[in-house]
């Protein structure tokens, strides 16, 4: 099973009309200093598996995504298409991987503003998932 990371990576580059590539604009686990107009993926502390469920295999894990943009309204507008694309997926099984459920569990919210003068926006989704 890939990490959470890896899975949501491959969901965000299927949908075209985001324009994210692969260690081209899109990156996971460490934001670089370019291209400016960036998304970067980090897996980040979940829940413990739900004890009912163990035996099953899942696991209830989470994941921040952060975009960083030159312009405030264009990395908003892009943390919210993320938002609505990931908030609510269901019974979506990617690279082997079952994911029951999919969900916003806080943001888009403005993180900071790097050191360029770029503002960053952050996104927490938990998740439930099992190897399929």
């Amino acid at each position: 099973m890939n990490n959470p990371s890896t899975d949501i990576k491959d969901r965000l580059v299927l949908e075209s009309s985001l324009g994210l590539e692969f260690n081209d604009n899109l990156f996971i686990g460490k934001e670089l200093a370019k291209p400016t107009d960036c998304i970067t993926i980090f897996d980040t502390y979940g829940f413990p598996p739900d004890l009912g469920l163990t035996h099953q295999g899942y696991e209830r894990p989470s994941i921040q995504i952060r975009v960083r943009n030159k312009h405030y309204q264009v990395g908003l507008t892009l943390a919210y298409d993320i938002k609505n694309l990931l908030h609510g997926l269901a019974q979506q099984t990617w690279n082997g991987t079952l994911y029951t459920v999919i969900y916003c569990s806080s943001g888009p919210a403005l993180l900071d503003w790097d050191e360029n003068g770029n503002p960053r926006f952050i996104i927490n989704f938990n998740l439930q998932r099992r190897v399929a």
